[in-house]
């Protein structure tokens, strides 16, 4: 079920799921404006529904097709948006055109630009930001090498329909990326501590919170 970047971007665009590797593990994805393929991504990983799904973007433009922050944040996300491609995921108020699934009705959607080029351009080629959750079944351990995935959730995937991706760079493991959901006036509430130190935010001007809220899940 190995394919070509062409034919897994492709198919990826088509409403397909795909298996694919990002900065950290390896991800299971789909079109995050897709409502079928999103709940198939639960069903194939075996996931809560309570659970909301982050997404990767393209490239920083592509926030606004899946975000709707409003001006007061703007300021902000754009400081923050140097931080990308990076292991820093934003919370932010979700675009109306979504899933539900994809936010666990929360209303919010985690959004990244990705370090990995193969997952960036997959964004970009569809033309839309991808759901990125790791690539195992719920409960199990993420992996970093294709040979590493799943042979059940593998097995959940449709031959004519999805895929994997196996592109270099390999996956580096290691810690996921840090989140934080912007409150305006440089305030940050933390919902994650992860690859980027949170020093870095600090020495951008922001003030970091803590927070009570669930974290959100990959």
């Amino acid at each position: 079920m190995t394919l070509s970047f062409q034919e897994a971007a492709r198919r990826l665009k088509n409403g397909g799921l795909l298996l694919y590797p990002t900065e950290t593990f390896f991800g299971i994805g789909c079109r995050a404006d897709d409502d079928v393929a999103v709940r198939r991504v639960f069903t194939c990983k075996k996931r809560s529904l309570s659970m909301p799904l982050p997404v990767i973007l393209g490239n920083e433009r592509q926030l606004d097709l899946v975000a709707t922050p409003g001006s007061d944040l703007a300021g902000d996300i754009a400081a923050l948006s140097d931080f990308w491609p990076g292991p820093l995921t934003l919370l932010l108020p979700a675009g109306s055109n979504l899933p539900e699934a994809l936010t666990g009705g929360s209303g919010k959607i985690a959004a990244r630009v990705s370090s990995h080029p193969s997952a960036r351009a997959l964004a970009e080629f569809c033309g839309f930001p991808i759901v990125s959750s790791s690539a195992n079944i719920s409960g199990r351990d993420a992996v970093t090498h294709a040979s590493e995935l799943d042979s059940e959730l593998i097995q959940s995937l449709d031959p004519s329909t999805d895929g994997i991706l196996d592109e270099p760079p390999a996956p580096g493991g290691g810690e996921a990326s840090t989140i934080v959901e912007p409150l305006g006036n440089r305030r940050l509430r933390l919902l994650r501590e992860g690859a980027l130190p949170l020093s870095k935010l600090e020495q951008a001007g922001f003030t970091i919170l803590a927070s009570s809220a669930s974290e959100v899940h990959a």
